[in-house]
């Protein structure tokens, strides 16, 4: 987790760069967390965007948004950023993956880098902790058995992120990994750029 201060002040004076500018004059080495990128195999693991509260209503039920907790506009501006400054510093990627929940679809849309596909093991396990080891192993699974490639962008939960790479993120942050063979994940760099 190198530059871990840096790179914090870094992704701040990025995101203030972005709303002064815009993400048209963002140049492609202002922030050192994105080039970790350039590497075959990387994969750009980010808990969705600003959702105030914890966890889902009671009445949850998957599709219907009416039901869940949801990005506030905060939140949407938030993806909308870090979509931006990724598409300033070239970054393309294979595929996005995301869970299902409507506050990751909506903020992997709202990075608009891509198509985006629904991906069942980056589904939330808050509410049932006892699915999180068979969910953690399928993505490792699935990680580990990828063909590098471009990055893979991933759309999930803190949950999810804690259980496969001991990280607690914030919301909106881009753990970038390295997955190998045998399953086992390095994280490589942190970036968060706020609302």
């Amino acid at each position: 987790m190198r530059l871990r201060v840096q790179g914090r002040f870094l992704a701040i004076w990025l995101a203030a760069l972005l709303a002064l500018t815009g993400a048209a004059a963002l140049p492609a080495s202002a922030d050192p967390g994105w080039t970790a990128l350039d590497a075959p195999g990387r994969i750009a693991l980010m808990r969705h965007a600003l959702a105030p509260g914890t966890g889902d209503p009671a009445r949850f039920r998957l599709g219907d948004c009416s039901t869940q907790r949801n990005l506030d506009a905060r939140g949407r501006q938030q993806a909308q950023r870090i979509g931006a400054a990724l598409r300033a510093a070239g970054i393309a990627f294979d595929r996005v993956l995301t869970s299902q929940w409507c506050r990751c679809r909506d903020t992997a849309q709202l990075l608009d880098i891509g198509a985006v596909e629904d991906f069942a093991p980056l589904n939330s396990f808050f509410r049932d902790s006892s699915a999180g080891p068979s969910q953690t192993e399928a993505l490792r699974r699935f990680l580990a058995d990828r063909t590098p490639g471009a990055p893979l962008m991933l759309v999930t939960h803190q949950v999810n992120i804690t259980a496969l790479t001991g990280v607690f993120p914030r919301s909106g942050e881009v753990i970038i990994i390295e997955v190998d063979a045998e399953g086992a994940v390095t994280v490589i760099d942190r970036v968060l750029i706020d609302a």
